[in-house]
């Protein structure tokens, strides 16, 4: 069951769904999810929550980076999640330790 695996869901506003939100409900995760602007009663959300958003947003535009993630050319899901983590590590270095 996906409750077991994630606390928060964090989407943007084209997620706005109540079949969305009530399966999530009912999995018991808190949708982290900005209500569109044409819903008539808007659904608040946790708006610290919704910020971490950016930052894996922006992660995912850095792999992309990477042509061969972004076109997956690898064969094997283990190979492409093994060169993920290679680039995952590529990016994080600089932050860590300074040349």
């Amino acid at each position: 069951m996906i409750g077991d695996k994630i606390e928060a869901l964090l989407a943007d506003k084209g997620y706005d769904a109540d079949a969305l939100r009530e399966e999530l409900a009912n999995a018991e995760v808190e949708a982290v999810i900005p209500a569109k602007s044409n819903r008539r009663e808007p659904i608040p959300h946790d708006r610290e929550k919704y910020r971490s958003r950016n930052l894996v947003e922006r992660l995912f535009n850095k792999l992309k980076n990477w042509r061969r993630i972004a076109a997956r050319y690898d064969k094997t899901k283990e190979s492409y999640l093994g060169f993920v983590n290679i680039v995952s590590v590529l990016q994080w270095t600089p932050f860590v330790h300074e040349t």
